[in-house]
């Protein structure tokens, strides 16, 4: 385990199967109609690497960069979309897939634009439920891995100032780490 790691949460196989039965769900839910599956950079590319590969559809790929933490502990409380997709998406079902739903502002405002840009449906995926956030709004992961709780989390592409995202588990950050 990385020293600046408190403890594991999350094992590496432990997150493997997980995966796996989400990819499962998520293909008898989209049987028919294979959705569009956006990933929320840079967080979400290991899940959603693991996660697609899961999936045994077709599906259609992009990536959007939608920042409201830069390198700070907490969200700054305005999201930027540093990174547009490039598909169309007229009509067609959407899957987000993002490594936390935390605060829910980043994907909020995602979920809006994507909608407004006529999708037939935006659903997200998300690898961790942080159950005790103050969100701010009704939004919920329509999948997810995991529910954490309200710690400082990362690994499996979770980052604290883009450090951390290669670890294979997911585990607590020490607080000395990010509150110096």
């Amino acid at each position: 385990m990385h020293s600046d790691v408190e403890r594991l949460l999350f094992t590496e196989e432990e997150i493997k199967n997980a995966v796996e039965k989400l990819g499962e769900r998520i293909t008898g839910d989209y049987a028919g109609e294979p959705p569009i599956v956006i990933g929320i950079l840079k967080g979400s590319f290991i899940f959603m690497s693991d996660l697609v590969r899961s999936i045994k559809l077709d599906c259609d790929l992009d990536f959007m960069i939608a920042k409201s933490y830069g390198n700070a502990a907490v969200s700054s409380g305005t999201v930027n979309i540093v990174k547009d997709i490039d598909a169309d998406i007229t009509g067609r079902h959407v899957l987000i897939v993002e490594d936390i739903l935390d605060t829910g502002r980043t994907l909020d405002a995602v979920r809006a634009i994507l909608l407004h840009r006529s999708a037939r449906s935006v659903k997200i995926a998300a690898l961790l439920d942080k159950v005790t956030a103050e969100r701010v709004s009704d939004l919920k992961a329509d999948y997810k891995c995991f529910d954490v709780g309200n710690e400082f989390v990362v690994g499996y592409g979770l980052d604290y100032a883009e450090k951390y995202r290669n670890l294979r588990y997911i585990g607590v950050l020490k607080r000395e780490v990010y509150e110096h």
